[in-house]
């Protein structure tokens, strides 16, 4: 299962983490996973001046936008980047 997780902090929320929570839904909504996808909201993951942040798997990516979701989706989810 990939788990994915979006920081939804202050510093996070005022630079779009809510978008890149929807363009994630959305995808997921899109696509079939198999295994399974667990998407979910967190709290500071202590690289505030850097955000979006997100984490896929074990995996931290700063200044994400809902702009780079789908490349980030296509890359780390969809090409097996399940590690």
């Amino acid at each position: 299962m990939v788990k994915i997780a979006i920081c939804v902090g202050s510093a996070c929320h005022l630079k779009g983490s809510h978008g890149v929570l929807a363009a994630f839904r959305a995808l997921l909504e899109k696509y079939q996973i198999p295994g399974g996808v667990d998407l979910e909201g967190n709290f500071c993951q202590g690289r505030c001046t850097e955000g979006v942040v997100i984490r896929i798997n074990d995996e931290i990516i700063t200044n994400v936008s809902k702009d780079k979701v789908y490349n980030l989706f296509q890359e780390k989810v969809l090409k097996g980047g399940t590690s």
